[in-house]
Formats: C-alpha cells, structure tokens, sequence
C-alpha cells in the first residue's frame, strides 16, 4: 500500500486520470470492441514478441542473429525496469481504485505502473521497424492495439501507457545503439 508523499501524488494522478479512463473503459461493453482489444492484449503478453524474435532469423537470415540478441536482452532489460517501477509506485489498476471502471480481462500482476504490455510492444516494434521496415504495416497497428487494450480493458490508467511507450522508446534507442 501507498503511504507519505508518494502515495498521496499517485492517488491525486489516479483521480485526475478517472474521467478519461471511464470513458475509453466504455468503448469495452461494445462485444466486438471486446474481443479485439482482448485478442492484442493477449498478443502483447509476450507471444507475438517470442514469435517474432523466432521468426525474424528465418526470414532475414544472419542479418537478424545480431538484432534479435539485442532485442533479447532489451526485452530482459524492460522486464526487470518495469518490476521494480510498479514495486516502487505500487499504483492500484484502475479497476481496483474506481469501481466505475469495469476489468474486461484478467491482470498478469497487481499493479499498473508503467504498462508492461505497452513498453515491450513499443521497445520491439521500433527496433524491429528500425531493422526491417518492411514489417512496420503489420506491428505498428498491432502495438497501437495493444497500447489501447490496457486503458479500454480496464487494466491501466493512461499515464500507464505513456510511460510505458517512452521506457519502450528509450529502451529501443539503446538497444538501436548497440548495433
């Protein structure tokens, strides 16, 4: 649980952030909404990423071993960055703070700062995009869906998925600079 000065700033952000939360949480009671901000939610807890980093040595060859091993260990960067910022800001997901937001999926953890989903897809994306661009017409869409599906599935405040993709960018500028 929150307490002192931090505990008292994440709240004020959290009441500040309800009204736009609810009404992107609305668009969930729609069925077909559901489903596909459920589907990319899904694909954005690692599966595509896994697959992607499988695929891209099949396709691209020898040119994709040194970016897929850099991606890797950004993944493993971002994993570990993420932990310990929810750990510290132990920011309640919107469904739990505001009974006004509905939970249209099941969470992977307790807390919702920064969005995981978010920086992993954002981090992947632009390395991938940056290597091979030719696949930016199918993971940008696919990252902007997955962004999404975390404030409409009632799992994250939009503050959450802004600094995830910024932490997602960052990560993905160093690992662009590794090589």
């Amino acid at each position: 649980m929150r307490t002192g000065a931090l505990g008292t700033f994440v709240a004020r952000v959290d009441a500040v952030e309800y009204g736009l939360c609810r009404s992107i949480n609305s668009f969930a009671a729609q069925p077909g909404v559901r489903r596909v901000f459920r589907t990319a939610s899904r694909l954005g807890n690692g599966v595509v990423w896994y697959a992607l980093l499988a695929v891209l040595p099949l396709l691209y060859g020898r040119a994709a071993v040194r970016p897929v091993l850099v991606m890797t260990l950004v993944g493993l960067v971002g994993v570990s960055l993420y932990k310990l910022l929810k750990q510290t800001f132990v920011r309640e997901r919107p469904f739990i703070t505001h009974a006004g937001i509905s939970l249209h999926d099941a969470p992977l953890d307790r807390y919702s700062f920064p969005s995981g989903h978010t920086l992993h897809a954002v981090a992947f994306t632009w390395q991938t995009v940056a290597h091979f661009p030719m696949l930016s017409w199918v993971l940008l869409p696919l990252t902007g869906l997955v962004a999404a599906s975390r404030v409409v599935l009632g799992l994250h405040y939009p503050t959450d998925v802004v600094v995830g993709a910024v932490i997602g960018a960052l990560l993905a500028v160093l690992g662009l600079s590794l090589g």
